[in-house]
């Protein structure tokens, strides 16, 4: 009984400590440096090239690494390693919706342009509702809603 009863709380135990280190971990999103990346099977350049991307400051998500190789995921759901070489500390977003860039933080503000969604941005400074971003030709403000990448 009395063992019974130890191992059913060290199980508990267990499942909270596991549960809770997972939520509190935060995501580690990278940009890719390059405008062509190679994104490989395995974590080495012995492994097989599984797709290219072609879009340089995509962000993505880091899932896992291993030495230098880094796995990742997209916002498509897309993984696979990348040498470390090839990445950056994030600086971008995606629009996950169409929204509007405004000159200064506030729907009240002008707006400047609309930006599309899958539109990547390159961000300048977040405040707490709001981000600084560059987007080709246009410089502004954005709202955090909607948007994938690492939002501080």
């Amino acid at each position: 009984m009395f063992k019974k009863f130890y191992f059913k709380n060290i199980l508990v135990i267990l499942f909270f400590l596991f549960f809770t280190s997972a939520t509190l971990a935060d995501d580690i999103f990278l940009s890719l440096k390059k405008d062509k990346v190679n994104v490989r099977y395995g974590p080495s350049f012995e492994s097989p090239i599984k797709f290219v991307y072609r879009k340089i400051n995509l962000p993505i998500k880091q899932i896992d690494k291993k030495e230098n190789f880094r796995r990742i995921i997209d916002l498509k759901n897309n993984s696979g390693w990348i040498h470390i070489s090839q990445l950056k500390k994030t600086n971008s977003l995606i629009a996950l919706k169409d929204k509007t860039l405004f000159k200064k933080p506030s729907n009240l503000s002008q707006p400047i342009a609309k930006i599309k969604t899958g539109r990547v941005l390159i961000v300048k400074k977040c405040d707490r509702d709001w981000c600084k971003i560059l987007s080709g030709r246009f410089k502004g403000w954005i709202d955090k809603k909607n948007l994938w990448g690492n939002i501080k």
